[in-house]
Parts: C-alpha cells; sequence; structure tokens
C-alpha cells in the first residue's frame, strides 16, 4: 500500500510539473509572436546615431517581446565589408534582415528619396517630423516597393553643417575653390558646384585621413557625426548654416516582412517608431552641447543669421526649382512642396 502510494504522488508532482512547465513556455510568447532572430545592418560606428537608434530598437524588441523575437546589430557596414552600396543591394536582396540608412545613401536605389535632403526644405527639426510622420514616410515606402524594401521609421541624421581647414565661411564667396567631401547624391554636388567649390565623394571611411593629409580641405555633416568622428582633430572651421536635412531610413526586406505574422509586424513597427523617436530625442537635445564642446576644443564656429543665409539661398532657388520639378508633383505634394 505504502509503495502504490508513494507512486501516485511521484506520478502527480511530474503531471504538476509538466504542466507548469507548458504554462510557462506560453507565458513567454503570449502575443504568439514568431520566434525569429533578425540581422540589422547600419553604416555608422559604434557611437553614431544609426546604431545608438539600432541597439535602442533591438533593446526594446528583445524586451517587450521576451526574447522570442532579437536583433543582432552590425554597425560600420560589416556585414557588406564597410561598403554602403553592397550593404543596400544587401538588405534588397533579403542577404539581411533589416537596415538603417541616410536617404542620401539610398538614393542611388532611386533619386526621389532625396527630395527630404533639398537645401532649406526645412526650417526645424519639428517641421520635418511633422511632414515626414504626416505623409512622406508612406512616399518613401511606395518608392521603395518595387525595391522589396518596406519603410517603418525614420530618425533624424541631422541638419548639415559645414567644416574645413582653410577659413571662415560666411558668405558665398568663402567657398569658392574648397574640396569639399559630400555623399554622391546629386543634390549635394550640384549645391557645392553652384558656388564655385568642389565637391568630392571620396568613401566616409577614407575621410578623417584625407583631410589629415590635405587632400580634402572639409566635410559636410550633422553635428552628431562631426563630434563622433573626432572633425575637431582635423578641421579648424564650423559653419552652422542647416543646409539641408537628413534622414535615415529604418528598412525591412519586405519578403522577410511579408513572410512575418501580423503580431510580430506590429511589434517590430512599434518598436521601431519608439526607437526612432527615441534617436530624434536624443540629436536634438545634444547638437547645443557638442557646438559647445567644439568650440572649448578649439574650432572656431560661426552660426549664420538668417540674413547671412539669404544670399547662399538665392544663388541655389533655380537649382532647388530644378529639383522639384524632377522629382514630380508626388513627391512635393508629400513634402509640402507647392510647384510653380
Amino acid at each position: 500500500m505504502k509503495k502504490a502510494l508513494t507512486l501516485i504522488l511521484a506520478l502527480a508532482m511530474v503531471f504538476t510539473l509538466s504542466a507548469c512547465g507548458s504554462g510557462n513556455e506560453e507565458l513567454e510568447n503570449p502575443n504568439g509572436y514568431d520566434s525569429i532572430k533578425l540581422a540589422m545592418a547600419v553604416n555608422g560606428t559604434d557611437t553614431q546615431i544609426d546604431t545608438r537608434v539600432a541597439n535602442k530598437f533591438k533593446e526594446l524588441v528583445e524586451e517587450a517581446s521576451g526574447g522570442v523575437v532579437t536583433v543582432d546589430v552590425f554597425p560600420n557596414d560589416q556585414l557588406a565589408g564597410g561598403n554602403a552600396a553592397k550593404g543596400i543591394e544587401m538588405i534588397s536582396d533579403g542577404s539581411v534582415d533589416m537596415a538603417a540608412y541616410a536617404t542620401s545613401v539610398l538614393s542611388a536605389l532611386d533619386e526621389r528619396v532625396s527630395i527630404g535632403t533639398i537645401p532649406w526644405l526645412f526650417d526645424s527639426y519639428a517641421e520635418a517630423r511633422e511632414v515626414i510622420d504626416s505623409t512622406g514616410l508612406a512616399y518613401y515606402d511606395s518608392v521603395l516597393e518595387r525595391l522589396d524594401l518596406k519603410v517603418i521609421g525614420s530618425f533624424h541624421n541631422g541638419f548639415r553643417q559645414l567644416t574645413n581647414n582653410k577659413h571662415a565661411v560666411t558668405t558665398p564667396e568663402d567657398l569658392k575653390g574648397l574640396v569639399i567631401r559630400v555623399p554622391g547624391s546629386e543634390i549635394y554636388m550640384s549645391f557645392f558646384r553652384a558656388f564655385g567649390a568642389v565637391p568630392s565623394s571620396t568613401n566616409w571611411s577614407e575621410v578623417f585621413t584625407n583631410l589629415q593629409q590635405g587632400v580634402i580641405d572639409g566635410q559636410e555633416n550633422g553635428v552628431s557625426i562631426t563630434a563622433t568622428s573626432g572633425m575637431t582633430e582635423v578641421q579648424d572651421y564650423m559653419t552652422i548654416w542647416n543646409y539641408t536635412y537628413e534622414n535615415d531610413l529604418f528598412l525591412v526586406n519586405r519578403s522577410i516582412w511579408d513572410n512575418l505574422n501580423e503580431a510580430t509586424q506590429q511589434l517590430l513597427s512599434e518598436k521601431a517608431v519608439e526607437a526612432c523617436n527615441w534617436g530624434r530625442d536624443q540629436l536634438e537635445a545634444e547638437e547645443g552641447e557638442l557646438i559647445e564642446e567644439f568650440r572649448a576644443e578649439g574650432m572656431q564656429v560661426d552660426i549664420l543669421t538668417d540674413e547671412q543665409l539669404e544670399p547662399f539661398k538665392a544663388i541655389v532657388a533655380d537649382l532647388c526649382q530644378s529639383f522639384y520639378e524632377k522629382f514630380g508633383e508626388e513627391a512635393c505634394a508629400a513634402f509640402g512642396v507647392e510647384l510653380d
């Protein structure tokens, strides 16, 4: 009788533990997320805003899913050997699941995504947020859909400023003859040519060395990237003129996206927006402090007034109009531009 009772109790304990184990597994994934590991590529270094946003996204997704959905972040375009063009190709063909790239880089796929970079389109970060979130994001998505890319978020790469080694730039004449590294986008190249500067589409990985060696005179980038790239070590002058706004798009390969269930898609969408807004807030809050740090490190920083900007804007007014006409009514409507 004792042996029978012991056996009954032992079996009861086994069934109880099994039931508890089964319940715990369900609690670990109550929303029915796909159990998946995603690879996400970004172009920036460990400290740059795109990597920081990607890591924030990873943290948010893994916490909300209880580790069911995980994200591996690869900065510096590691998966593409440091080549951004190759990185874009990899997200498009599904070799990489997710990525964040600047619109100036993505313009190599379709130049229309660079409409937001047309000089002095936005007056503030608040305006850029409002336009992109209300109509711009859907436009980006429609343009990139044919390339098997889905856009689920956008964050600031920043208003682009100018640094150089030659002299302060406060008038259009000051740009003449300066060799300035710019992304390969036609907008940036045409802009600097309009002032008699010499734009160079040097690989970003080579910029610091080329500045050290005097191969190029300067570069243009957001305050955040200028800081994290150590430009104060090789540049003496900075012009704050907000000449163009640039954002990064948060991308998912569309074929991979379509194979995820609805709960997982919703999770990724929500956390991408949350991470992007976190990144926007971070970048905006840090810019003023970084400018003061530049000055403390010996860089001359000139913040141009509206009056000082007018001659620059006048010189490129027709150029900007030509790009609006080139990109067309749909693009202009999405970004609040009225064609003449």
